[in-house]
């Protein structure tokens, strides 16, 4: 697998409206994008810091897996993901040959329209990893 860059930093948050100030007001950086993933029941603002983004994640349901997140750790880093170069189905099987415990056995459409999949942090060293095209 050839990673090129981080792609993002997912944060959970209860509320992108109460979010965004931090991130505009005090960090000085503008959200460019807020959309929901219906499937994912979350509602999702980015930031840009260079060349990586910040997604903020709002649960859009009580049984979302964000909302469940938020109950049982509080509001913060939610996962990470990578920029994958070689497909995201690729990564997935090479990660599950070298005995990684996969969340999605195939790439899904996830926000911006991207290819993701997750990896388990039971087996990525507690980090909840998400792998995106490109």
């Amino acid at each position: 697998m050839k990673i090129s860059h981080i792609e993002h930093l997912g944060i959970a948050v209860k509320s992108i409206e109460e979010a965004l100030p931090y991130y505009e007001n005090v960090l000085g950086l503008k959200c460019y994008n807020i959309e929901t993933v219906e499937d994912q029941k979350v509602r999702t603002a980015f930031l840009k810091v260079g060349d990586t983004k910040i997604e903020l994640l709002e649960p859009t349901s009580p049984d979302s897996t964000i909302a469940k997140f938020i109950e049982k750790k509080g509001v913060g880093v939610h996962h990470i993901a990578y920029a994958v170069e070689d497909g995201v189905a690729n990564a997935l099987a090479e990660c599950e040959e070298k005995g990684i415990q996969l969340i999605d056995k195939a790439p899904r459409k996830g926000a911006e329209g991207l290819s993701i999949a997750f990896l388990h942090p039971k087996s990525t060293q507690g980090v909840l990893t998400e792998l995106c095209e490109s």
